[in-house]
């Protein structure tokens, strides 16, 4: 694990941030093999990160990141993951996917679309660059 994603971690523990994951998490968990499932599983119970559920609402807003361009096809569950951080009414998602979602391209059109359908924006950022917050224009407030 990427030595930022550990402090992000060890901020966690302190109460600095709040950790949550989704349910989408946990099916991909499922299917993966160990040791990472069983790493991840153990980081889950450790920092007591909660899960949220899955609801019609966050498909229907991960459906429309998709339609509108703002992820790529073929990319539904990680549509999935901000709208879930989206409707779960969250300030950030962290991710170490710069594929899909860790993308300006991503960070303003998810925004554009949530503004437009009346939710709050959610910072999508890197584990460093939460950590870097001070250094960098991210507010995490």
């Amino acid at each position: 694990m990427p030595w930022g994603t550990v402090t992000l971690f060890q901020e966690c523990a302190s109460g600095k941030f709040e950790p949550y994951t989704s349910d989408y998490v946990l099916t991909e968990l499922g299917a993966a093999p160990e040791p990472k499932r069983g790493r991840m599983l153990n980081l889950i119970g450790k920092y007591n990160v909660k899960v949220l559920s899955i609801s019609e609402e966050t498909n229907a807003l991960a459906e429309k990141y998709i339609a509108e361009g703002a992820l790529p096809e073929g990319s539904l569950t990680d549509a999935r993951h901000i709208a879930m951080a989206t409707v779960g009414d969250l300030n950030i998602i962290v991710s170490l996917n710069f594929r899909h979602i860790v993308k300006e391209k991503t960070r303003e059109m998810t925004g554009a679309i949530n503004k437009i359908r009346g939710y709050n924006i959610v910072k999508i950022l890197s584990p460093m660059e939460v950590l870097d917050s001070e250094k960098t224009r991210y507010d995490l407030e």
